[in-house]
C-alpha cells in the first residue's frame, strides 16, 4: 500500500477528517490556521473562521457540525454561514476543541484540551438530543474518539498518557461502565492522535511522530501499519465511493525539518484499498 499527496496545501495542525457520504467528499481541518478544508472535483476550497476550529460530523448535504474553541455550530457549506448549536467551555479561554466524531445513535461526542496541553485541563463531551453533557474529565490530550460497529464500546486516548480506552455503551450510547486500557502504547513509546474503526472492529489509529496509522484488532492486538510521509500523522478517515480508501491528515506543529522532507509535512494523504471503513453516521440534533 502506498500513499499519495492527495492536498497539498500545508497544514500547521492538520486534523479531523470527515467523509461526507451525501456530498462524497473529504472535509478536514487545520486547527490553528482556523480553517475547514475540502476538495472539489473543481479544485480545492478553504473556509477561514475566526477561532480554532477542530473536528466535524455531517448534518445534511448542505450543513457540518463544527466544533470550535468556543460552541458547536451548524455551518452551511453554500453560504459559509453558520449558527450555534450549543456553548463548549465558552466562558474560559484557556481551553480548545479538539477531536470529535458522531456516535452511532446520531450524538456527537468531542473533547477540548488546554490550549498549550496543560495538564488536566481536558474533557470530552457528548451533545446528543439536544443537551450536551461531561463524561470525561481532567484529560490533557484526548484523542481517538470512535465506536465499535456493533454499538458496544467507545474508543478514546489522552495523548499524554498513550493508552487507548474502550468504554461500554448502554443501549442509548451512554458509558454504562468505567472505561478500561485496551492497548498500552506508552510501552511501545507510540502516541496515539486521531483514529478510526473499520467495518471488522478494528481500529486504525494515526501515530504522532511515527509516520503511519497502526492497526490493532478489537482486542488490542497489533496487525499492521500504512505508513505516510507525514511524521506527524494525526487522524485517519475512510472514504471513496466504496470506503476503502484512507485518508491521513498530518501537522508540521512541532518538527525538526532536518530529521525529514519538510515539503510533505503537514499534508494530507491517501492509500487506496487499504481497509474497508463505515459510513459515517449523520448527526441528529
Amino acid at each position: 500500500m502506498t500513499a499519495r499527496v492527495f492536498d497539498d496545501r500545508q497544514c500547521a495542525l492538520g486534523e479531523g477528517p470527515l467523509w461526507h457520504p451525501a456530498r462524497e467528499q473529504l472535509f478536514w481541518f487545520d486547527i490553528t490556521g482556523h480553517a475547514l478544508l475540502c476538495r472539489t472535483k473543481l479544485g480545492p476550497v478553504t473556509w477561514k473562521f475566526d477561532a480554532a476550529v477542530s473536528a466535524a460530523g455531517w448534518l445534511d448535504a448542505d450543513h457540518l457540525l463544527v466544533a470550535s474553541d468556543t460552541a458547536l455550530w451548524r455551518f452551511n457549506l453554500s453560504t459559509g454561514s453558520k449558527s450555534q448549536i450549543c456553548p463548549l467551555e465558552s466562558t474560559t479561554n484557556a481551553t480548545r476543541s479538539n477531536d470529535g466524531r458522531a456516535d452511532p445513535w446520531g450524538g456527537f461526542w468531542i473533547s477540548t484540551m488546554g490550549r498549550d496541553a496543560e495538564p488536566g485541563a481536558g474533557a470530552i463531551y457528548r451533545l446528543y438530543q439536544g443537551t450536551l453533557r461531561k463524561l470525561f474529565s481532567e484529560l490533557t490530550i484526548p484523542n481517538a474518539i470512535c465506536f465499535a460497529p456493533d454499538r458496544s464500546h467507545a474508543y478514546f486516548t489522552d495523548t499524554a498518557k498513550a493508552h487507548l480506552m474502550r468504554v461500554p455503551l448502554d443501549q442509548a450510547g451512554w458509558p454504562a461502565a468505567p472505561a478500561e486500557m485496551l492497548i498500552d502504547l506508552a510501552a511501545h513509546g507510540l502516541s496515539p492522535d486521531g483514529a478510526v474503526v473499520d467495518n471488522q472492529g478494528a481500529l486504525w489509529i494515526a501515530q504522532w511522530g511515527a509516520g503511519r496509522v497502526a492497526v490493532y484488532d478489537k482486542d488490542g492486538t497489533y496487525q499492521s501499519a500504512v505508513d505516510v510521509p507525514g511524521v506527524h500523522s494525526t487522524c485517519p478517515a475512510f472514504g471513496g465511493p466504496d470506503l476503502t480508501t484512507l485518508y491521513v491528515t498530518s501537522a508540521t506543529q512541532g518538527l525538526d525539518d532536518t530529521a525529514c522532507d519538510p515539503a510533505a509535512q503537514g499534508l494530507t494523504f491517501m492509500v487506496k484499498h487499504a481497509g474497508h471503513g463505515v459510513p459515517e453516521p449523520q448527526v441528529v440534533l
